[in-house]
């Protein structure tokens, strides 16, 4: 496992064991829920958007106790929307991170109150006084991610990514609609650590620019994996995109164009965080990870 690849497990096996503890098992009649919670957070994943938590909180000397209870509550917001988008009635996946989804494990029904219940887990994370001793940023936290997460942000792509397979979208309008969908979480990841260590503005702008150069190239990798990925390597259905006719990144440039144009991003992004110096390398290397990860 190469240098980076070792940091980011690390950080996961932090991330797994703090959601371990944030959703613990009982014995109560509506425990199935809690078991459908944690096989769908608990499953493996990168955990790239907590690591953008925890490292823009070390930015800011962020006690880590704090930055890891942020960076859980934004898994289970990204659980919770992998949980959905899987469901018959959007993207109609059976596989996740190498395993059935939850809908198929666990039924429909409870699959949907899964992710309501990561959700709403999620708020209540960072509402929490051990996020920080500061009721001021822990109300900032709950209020720019739910800004992430709304119509004007994830749910909001999500949608615009519903619509897209029946309408011919040009590559400003695939922007807009991965801007949403991927980049908003991603840029709440970034902008998280900056909140708990109340940073400058200055701070937070070089963090939101990289963020939005990282994930328009994130997305534009998951549409190069869709259209040339292997299904056991990605963990999940790949040639999904093509086969709902579906515009793409790669659909539109061209798989050549598409990588080279990943490439330039990561390059982009790095380039925001050079007022960090070298605290800043851990996010220029995940900018570099993102581009050339095969899953």
């Amino acid at each position: 496992m190469s240098g980076f690849a070792a940091t980011l497990a690390e950080n996961a096996q932090h991330i797994n064991e703090t959601l371990d503890r944030l959703l613990p098992i009982d014995d109560r009649p509506e425990s199935r829920l809690i078991e459908a919670m944690r096989y769908s957070t608990l499953s493996g994943g990168k955990r790239v958007r907590p690591f953008l938590v925890m490292t823009s909180a070390r930015l800011f000397n962020v006690a880590e106790s704090c930055a890891l209870r942020a960076a859980s509550a934004v898994e289970m917001v990204h659980c919770y929307s992998l949980i959905h988008d899987d469901l018959p009635a959007m993207d109609d996946d059976d596989l996740r991170r190498g395993r059935p989804t939850c809908h198929v494990e666990f039924g429909e029904a409870t699959a949907i109150l899964a992710g309501d219940a990561l959700l709403t887990r999620a708020f209540e994370v960072l509402s929490e006084e051990p996020t920080h001793s500061d009721p001021k940023v822990r109300c900032e936290l709950v209020a720019a991610l739910a800004a992430a997460i709304g119509v004007e942000g994830m749910v909001g792509g999500q949608m615009l990514d519903l619509l897209a397979e029946h309408h011919d979208l040009t590559i400003p309008a695939i922007t807009r609609l991965q801007r949403l969908k991927t980049g908003m979480l991603i840029g709440y990841s970034c902008e998280a650590g900056a909140i708990l260590g109340k940073a400058p503005e200055p701070a937070r702008n070089a963090l939101r620019a990289y963020a939005h150069d990282l994930g328009l190239a994130f997305q534009i990798v998951d549409d190069l994996l869709d259209a040339e990925g292997d299904e056991k390597d990605v963990g999940k259905k790949t040639h999904k995109d093509a086969a709902a006719g579906k515009a793409t990144f790669v659909s539109l440039l061209g798989l050549d164009r598409a990588r080279a144009q990943a490439d330039m991003l990561a390059v982009q992004a790095a380039e925001h965080l050079e007022l960090f110096e070298e605290k800043a390398q851990p996010l220029k290397d995940l900018a570099r990870f993102v581009v050339n990860r095969r899953a």
